[in-house]
């Protein structure tokens, strides 16, 4: 069972990293959605994010603090669901679809970070 956990933690964790680093990659295009959705600091806030993306992933994937990096997702996936995939806001059908399917997504990804918080430490097979 220790290689089940490892390998769900690194599809898991590894979601995550490869999105942060999409964060640096489409920085400038991620900057005007988050402009375009009223964020404050939209470049501040895409590299903020990008790097609680790639610090909580490689933390999940590792086992290197997973309550630390859990946390991290969680503060990204959250705000992130209200702010930029406010659903209830779209006239459009099609874009109500997507956005509430991306809002729903963050929320059950952030229940399974919130859930893995509570796996004892240290992690089998981890770097913690």
């Amino acid at each position: 069972m220790d290689w089940v956990f490892l390998i769900g933690r690194l599809v898991f964790g590894l979601f995550f990293v490869l999105n942060g680093i999409n964060h640096f990659a489409q920085l400038r295009g991620m900057s005007a959605y988050a402009a375009s959705k009223g964020v404050p600091a939209p470049q501040a806030a895409v590299i903020v994010t990008g790097l609680l993306l790639l610090l909580g992933g490689l933390s999940i994937a590792t086992g290197y603090q997973p309550v630390v990096g859990a946390v991290l997702l969680v503060v990204f996936l959250v705000p992130v669901a209200f702010i930029m995939h406010n659903f209830w806001a779209e006239t459009d059908p099609m874009s109500r679809a997507n956005q509430m399917a991306h809002f729903l997504k963050n929320l059950a990804l952030a229940g399974a970070a919130l859930a893995l918080m509570y796996v004892p430490t240290p992690w089998p097979l981890s770097l913690g």
